[in-house]
């Protein structure tokens, strides 16, 4: 019989612990959290996306950078000509 008891009050717990969780769950203030929740969610998406896009840029640069080192070098070996790469010691200093 104590059994039968603990379990029913065991059984009658859960249901009131589950309404009242289902009420404060739909409150006004819980969905006020989630919204905010949900915002900064959004804005470190953005400031990720941000920083992945900035990413992209700098690599299609050095690959850009790379493909034009190797289309003019393959250019020079072709032709006989020496290489036309800038030097920074070929700079005149400037009067």
């Amino acid at each position: 019989m104590k059994q039968n008891a603990r379990n029913g009050l065991l059984i009658g717990a859960g249901f009131l612990l589950g309404t009242v969780g289902i009420k404060a769950l739909t409150s006004k203030p819980a969905k006020q959290l989630y919204v905010q929740g949900v915002a900064k969610g959004l804005q470190a998406k953005t400031c990720y996306e941000d920083i992945v896009e900035e990413a992209r840029a700098q690599v299609a640069d050095i690959v850009s950078e790379a493909s034009y080192l190797n289309t003019t070098k393959a250019g020079a070996e072709g032709s006989g000509a020496p290489d036309k790469t800038p030097d920074k010691s070929d700079k005149k200093p400037a009067e």
